[in-house]
């Protein structure tokens, strides 16, 4: 059995993609941090939004409590806190490798954090293309693939969760997935649920392109077609307000497979709070 809780993501009001996942051995606690856009509308967070990362930011601390094992899938600021390494604590930590297939802002970012986390966790271990096995769950990684559709945001290891019969896997930031090895590891493990961070539709036609999107479209419907059957696609995705429009295909395809594309509020039975793609609306009305 998998049991899988979204902690924070965008459709839940800041930028986000921690999740905790219970087995019937292990807790895991992926991704944990937080952070809001510095500026979105030409307009700083809003005091809305700054509470809400407040509400998050303590939740992924207590959820870190739980956790016996902590995973960062890459060196952003959204995915990790550096400036608090004591939630690792007795921790096993699986790691993003810090020098290799990385680029240079992150490379200097993980140096920092690793310089920061050690004494902390009771085992480190870098998990790029590697599988671990804690009791009956196997948690196995992928190569590292390109954070979006170039290597010029640097790269993310995508996460499969294994429990008996069941499978659950975390893309971290593939911003799509338009590319083949994006899919791959998805279409190769062929997973009951995916956390997916979707197409990055808000920069549309100014850093992503609509040949991506339409590759995007294409490969959640493989995965569909595969046998996903909950496909929660969030992340960049849910900072465009018109983001049903822009897969229509795939919710068509997900009712001839009998299957789900939601996002992670929802998957939580939580309303959808959009807050940084309604920034200039909180600015415009009173709170």
């Amino acid at each position: 059995m998998i049991e899988v809780e979204p902690i924070a993501f965008d459709s839940m009001g800041t930028r986000s993609m921690a999740t905790l996942v219970r087995t019937g051995d292990l807790v895991i606690l992926i991704d944990p941090g937080v952070s809001l856009a510095p500026v979105r509308y030409g307009l700083p967070p809003h005091p809305l939004e700054l509470a809400r990362m407040e509400e998050h930011h303590d939740a992924i601390v207590e959820a870190a409590r739980e956790a016996d094992v902590l995973i960062v899938t890459h060196y952003h600021y959204d995915h990790h806190m550096p400036d608090e390494p004591e939630i690792f604590e007795g921790k096993v930590a699986l790691i993003k490798h810090p020098r290799e297939k990385i680029n240079m802002s992150q490379r200097r970012r993980a140096a920092y954090f690793l310089s920061v986390l050690e004494g902390f966790p009771r085992r480190l271990e870098e998990a790029d293309g590697r599988e671990f096995k804690f009791g009956e769950t196997r948690i196995r990684f992928s190569e590292p693939v390109y954070h979006g559709t170039n290597p010029r945001l640097g790269y993310v290891i995508e996460v499969c969760v294994k429990h008996g019969g069941d499978k659950f896997i975390f893309t971290s930031d593939v911003e799509g997935p338009s590319l083949e090895d994006q899919v791959g590891f998805i279409l190769e493990e062929r997973p009951d649920l995916v956390f997916l961070d979707g197409p990055m539709t808000y920069m549309l036609g100014y850093r992503y392109s609509a040949k991506s999107l339409q590759a995007s479209i294409e490969n959640m419907i493989r995965m569909l077609e595969a046998g996903v059957q909950t496909l929660v696609v969030d992340h960049h995705f849910l900072r465009d307000l018109n983001y049903k429009e822009r897969i229509m295909p795939v919710y068509g395809a997900a009712r001839e497979h009998g299957a789900r594309v939601i996002t992670a509020a929802e998957f939580a039975d939580k309303p959808i709070e959009m807050l940084e793609a309604h920034r200039k609306d909180l600015y415009e009305t009173s709170w």
